[in-house]
């Protein structure tokens, strides 16, 4: 092992340039898988901070399956359980605090009975005093206006404000601002980022309109009690409808950010992938080029297992070193996209999002791929190295076995992109998928085969530019076929993976901007001003509601409210509408055969529309029985139909008649209006009026539909700024396989240039013969990809179709510019630095060469 060590690093140390841009690839495609995963827990561990603080401090906590809320005569239900000390009900909602006038986006305002809370935990106060039996009995009659209900704040929050005991707090609520009175400060730990507010749990009922419902029981367990024993108990008291033990943060917008992890993945496993191209490309580069070495040493009895041994050990040397640099880069890369992205984070969600969290699975990924990939992709040239003998290696290679090998690859090729053309013709999405994939495996086989037609086309105009030079490069290419088809297909993986991105992300925006057209079509839309339906949004009551139709110019008005509700493991939120009103001011996209005709149905008993990506994930159709855990207990409803409306269409959701969400969920309150203008009104003053009603209101904010219609399209411009960016950052494998592979052919030509400079090739020559070599290069591998994207984004966008995202595919024609255009300037920027590398050759030394 030692000799194997030594002759590896004795051997990078002297092709410094090729090991810095092999190493570049490792560290590029470790950076981002590394790097982008620290970005996501984080925000993750922000959003559960939110709503999972201070049950830690509990011994037990009982909640609904269904993450909504339920009545509170639970609490003494759990209380009579054997071995229960105590048990307290508890109101606990993320509220938004108006942005400009804290510096807090979001806070959790808990309602607690104080003469029962203390028993389960302690609530030491720093200063004034804590909620009191007298506080108690005044919010009971409190119908909010008359007096400010008493709230107590943790230390660290009350800092975080700028309050003080006697002044005070205004958090939105139902019927408007409520203003609390700061009666005291309390000594609790909070999760950094998640500031709490106490209130009795009758002014928290009446402000956030809730009856007489609470999110969750804490409970006490008795001193000696087996506490596995109790929490079985309670949970066979209080039923299957309920969770012992935490707080589940199954919500659907952590499922979307999951979602988000697995495609933040995928990013850095292709990166990663295209390095292990490059270090195949350049192993078995360094195998043909050192063939007299390797004769050399086996002739003074190397063995087999040591030649294998030492290139193995330069990959695993070059892993090791591209993994650790791009763990540092990486952690670098995430650190200033959560502080770019924080300003966004707070402003949509209200919350604050801490440093990088890197997960212990994160680490391995990253390390595993990166070595890994790194040494596999060194075991088949390594292995070609091994079974060199001694007099092998004094001949030449011989080119018809060669030309033998590429044509069975091509034929072989060729069967596979026949087959994936059927899967294409096929229309079955998950054939057609697949067909996409295999269709790159296809291209990969034939691409050495078609190096010489595709250079000969060509080359006719790369010899307009570069007449003499061009015809040698060709040469070159078609000669070293093999290496060129590996560069090639790095490329043309890289191409395809930009058009197709670009193909779904057109897509995607044209897509959703068609739902706000025909979902949105109210004049003015009053929404959470966090655009989240279900967390940190107060409703309203009836009265807004009855002030908006009030309003002058104000025609036909609709409303949604929501709840929370369980499928097994799958929690989904439940909007609340009115069939008959909703359709007077928007619709949906129906899917599945379903029909306007079919909103009609949710004002029939026990029926239920669900969107797309909930249907299609768990395999629901219209006609079909759906068994819901909801706070009143297990429900039963029939699907009527299959639609998704903008605001839903990314997570799992469920529509029912609001009579229905009354009945089983017990919400009342509105989350979002919708109000059409009378015909012939002055739309300006309508939206004025509406403006000054909702003052009283700082959870909600007024757009008209041009207005809002325009924030959504400025909104999807940032993030395709964001994604022009990704996919510059993916085309940079590209890049490197093409410097790699023509800082090769230089070093491994060193002769023959020497030879050209020798019968009067002049600097400039050679250069642009390097040149045109990686422009023929680069044109190749960007024609395969121009193919082979196309393809694989009608696949992405035909597969987003099957999983709820209904919407057409659109063609990438600025794609497939922006692609050619790129193409061909890497084919510029890789041949720098070669080039430089090739007019610098010593003649002498260059014709000593080995």
């Amino acid at each position: 092992m030692n000799v194997q060590l030594t002759l590896a690093i004795r051997y990078l140390k002297g092709r410094k340039l090729r090991t810095a841009l092999t190493t570049l690839a490792i560290v590029f495609g470790v950076m981002l898988l590394f790097g982008l995963n620290g970005i996501l827990p984080a925000m993750l561990q922000s959003l559960q901070s939110s709503m999972v603080a201070a049950t830690g401090q509990t011994d037990l906590v009982v909640t609904s399956k269904s993450t909504g809320q339920f009545d509170a005569s639970v609490a003494a239900t759990v209380a009579g359980v054997d071995g229960v000390a105590a048990a307290t009900p508890m109101l606990r909602v993320p509220v938004a605090l108006q942005p400009k006038k804290y510096p807090v986006g979001t806070i959790s305002l808990i309602g607690v009975d104080p003469d029962s809370a203390v028993s389960v935990r302690p609530y030491p106060v720093t200063s004034g005093r804590f909620l009191t039996a007298d506080d108690l009995a005044a919010d009971r009659v409190w119908t909010g206006s008359g007096r400010n209900p008493s709230v107590t704040l943790p230390d660290s929050t009350a800092k975080s404000l700028g309050l003080g005991v006697g002044d005070t707090l205004e958090i939105p609520s139902a019927f408007g601002v409520t203003k609390l009175e700061v009666v005291g400060t309390l000594d609790i730990l909070t999760v950094p980022g998640n500031d709490e507010a106490y209130v009795s749990l009758p002014a928290a009922q009446a402000m956030l309109d809730t009856g007489n419902r609470i999110s969750e029981v804490d409970a006490a367990i008795k001193a000696g009690s087996d506490r596995p024993t109790v929490t079985a108990a309670a949970q066979k008291a209080v039923g299957d409808a309920y969770l012992t033990g935490g707080v589940e943060a199954n919500s659907s917008l952590f499922a979307s950010l999951k979602l988000g992890s697995f495609i933040i993945n995928m990013f850095g496993v292709f990166a990663i992938v295209m390095a292990g191209f490059i270090i195949l490309n350049t192993f078995r580069t360094v195998v043909a080029e050192r063939r007299h070495d390797i004769g050399m040493l086996r002739a003074i009895g190397a063995s087999q297992r040591t030649i294998f041994g030492m290139f193995l050990t330069e990959s695993l040397v070059q892993g090791v070193l591209g993994t650790a640099i791009g763990i540092v880069v990486g952690y670098g890369l995430s650190s200033a996209a959560l502080s770019g992205l924080s300003s966004i984070y707070s402003d949509l969600l209200h919350l604050s999002v801490g440093k990088p969290v890197f997960l212990p699975s994160t680490w391995i990924l990253a390390i595993g791929m990166g070595v890994g990939v790194t040494v596999l992709s060194a075991l088949i040239p390594a292995r070609a190295a091994a079974r060199i003998t001694p007099l092998e290696a004094m001949r030449p290679q011989m080119g018809d076995v060669y030309e033998k090998v590429v044509t069975r690859r091509a034929w072989i090729g060729a069967a596979i992109i026949a087959a994936a053309v059927a899967g294409l013709v096929s229309r079955n999405t998950s054939v057609v998928g697949f067909s996409s994939v295999v269709f790159l495996v296809g291209l990969a086989l034939v691409t050495p085969a078609l190096v010489k037609p595709v250079t000969d086309a060509f080359g006719r105009a790369i010899d307009l530019a570069f007449r003499q030079e061009g015809a040698l490069a060709r040469a070159n290419l078609q000669r070293n076929a093999g290496r060129a088809a590996v560069t090639a297909s790095a490329m043309m993986v890289s191409v395809a993976v930009v058009i197709a991105l670009l193909g779904t992300f057109t897509s995607v925006f044209d897509g959703f901007i068609s739902y706000i057209d025909k979902a949105m079509g109210a004049d003015f839309l009053v929404i959470p001003s966090n655009m989240l339906l279900s967390t940190g949004t107060v409703g309203a009551n009836d009265a807004l509601l009855r002030e908006v139709k009030a309003t002058e110019g104000v025609g036909d008005v609709a409303t949604l409210r929501v709840g929370r509700a369980a499928m097994g493991t799958t929690s989904l939120q439940v909007i609340g509408i009115d069939p008959v009103a909703y359709q007077k001011v928007a619709s949906f996209e129906f899917s599945d055969g379903s029909s306007q005709v079919d909103l009609a149905k949710l004002g029939t008993d026990s029926t239920i529309m669900v969107n797309g990506i909930f249907a299609a994930q768990n395999g629901l159709a219209k006609g079909e029985k759906l068994k819901l855990e909801t706070p009143a207990g297990t429900k039963t409803y029939t699907i009527a139909a299959v639609g998704s409306d903008y605001l839903n269409a990314k997570l799992a959701t469920a529509y029912v008649s609001q009579s229905e969400l009354e009945r089983d969920f017990g919400v009342t309150a509105d989350v979002v209006i919708m109000a059409n203008a009378k015909s012939g009104a002055d739309k300006a003053a309508s939206l004025a009026s509406l403006k000054s009603t909702l003052k009283d209101f700082p959870q909600f904010a007024l757009y008209d539909t041009k207005e809002w219609r325009d924030l959504q399209v400025k909104t999807f411009q940032q993030v395709y700024g964001a994604m022009y960016f990704m996919l510059f950052v993916l085309a940079v494998p590209s890049l490197l396989a093409l410097l790699n592979t023509l800082a090769i052919g230089v070093l491994a030509r060193t002769r023959e240039i020497g030879m050209l400079r020798a019968i009067g090739s002049t600097r400039k020559q050679v250069r642009r013969m390097v040149i045109a070599e990686s422009l023929l290069l680069a044109s190749l591998g960007t024609v395969l990809g121009m193919l082979a994207g196309v393809w694989l984004g009608y696949s992405m966008v035909d597969a987003m179709n099957t999983v709820g995202f209904k919407m057409p595919y659109y063609f990438p024609y600025n794609g497939l510019a922006i692609a050619l255009v790129i193409g061909m300037t890497f084919g510029v920027v890789a041949a720098l630095i070669p080039a430089r590398q090739a007019t610098k050759l010593d003649i002498v030394a260059a014709l000593h060469y080995e």
